[in-house]
């Protein structure tokens, strides 16, 4: 039986308070979002387990993914939240890592006002400790942090890190060769992954069509290769352009025909494993 991970979808619950950009003005994404809401999507499509992403700037959010993760079995990983800028960083991380279901961190950049806030000497400090520690970074990037994140993989080339939602190219602008041009400068360092997630949201959300993303996806492909590359459907914040079926379609009819059957099983499971060191633990009926 093909194995599909979705490596990047997201939990929430208004009544938490950790969710300062959600507001009341953003339509379908303003109301709670947990397990069971996901499980019959995940059911649809065969999905064998998932990777669950933070969503807030709070340790106790943090916390509260957890705790999912011990609830539900499909839920094979949580991309947790601590601040990379604080002096107890170490201390904190020690105790979280205790926790079998933390497979990674994520700071939230694109809501930071400072491009260069990943460059500062704490954080490079404590991005060290997640080395020590084998532990990957998820970014969250848009195109002005680039020159910072290739300034930070030049300072730690043994990181791991995965870039979310391809860097949100403007794909409703046919905005494409600088993207281009900058996504093949951070292909260059092999620790640099890539998530084929978050593309309808950078669309048109009215009138988006399949091909809109193809050369998007085959660039990816292309200097990344097949081997550092993960799905992701990055529910719910898709609902907001689209659907969960569509964030599945548009990866299985984007992908080149070129592809192999093993490269295609690198890209739905394979390298989530490998990027998060993930178990299995069970499936999305336990």
């Amino acid at each position: 039986m093909r194995v599909i991970i979705d490596a990047h979808q997201h939990f929430w619950k208004l009544e938490r308070g950790d969710y300062s950009w959600l507001t009341g003005d953003m339509g379908v994404l303003y109301q709670d979002f947990l397990p069971q809401d996901l499980n019959p999507l995940l059911e649809k499509h065969q999905i064998s387990g998932t990777v669950l992403v933070q969503a807030a700037p709070t340790y106790e959010e943090t916390k509260f993914l957890l705790s999912l993760y011990e609830q539900y079995e499909w839920i094979y990983g949580v991309v947790g939240w601590l601040d990379l800028s604080s002096l107890s960083f170490r201390e904190q991380l020690v105790s979280i890592l205790k926790h079998p279901g933390l497979a990674g961190l994520r700071p939230m950049l694109q809501d930071i006002e400072q491009n260069d806030w990943i460059l500062q000497e704490q954080v490079i400090e404590n991005l060290k400790w997640m080395i020590r520690y084998n532990l990957p970074l998820d970014l969250l990037i848009n195109n002005k942090h680039i020159s910072s994140i290739l300034t930070l993989m030049e300072t730690l080339p043994d990181l791991m890190t995965v870039i979310n939602h391809l860097a949100k190219p403007k794909i409703s602008d046919k905005g494409i060769n600088n993207w281009k041009e900058e996504m093949n400068a951070l292909a260059q360092f092999p620790n640099v992954w890539c998530k084929l997630s978050g593309l309808m949201t950078q669309a048109d959300p009215n009138q988006w069509k399949i091909e809109d993303f193809k050369p998007y996806i085959h660039h990816i492909i292309e200097i990344f290769g097949p081997s550092r590359i993960m799905f992701g459907s990055d529910w719910p914040v898709c609902l907001s352009a689209g659907s969960y079926d569509d964030a599945v379609q548009i990866i299985n009819k984007c992908l080149p025909d070129s592809l192999s059957t093993l490269e295609k099983e690198q890209i739905f499971s394979g390298n989530a494993k490998s990027f998060y060191k993930l178990k299995e633990r069970g499936s999305i009926n336990g």
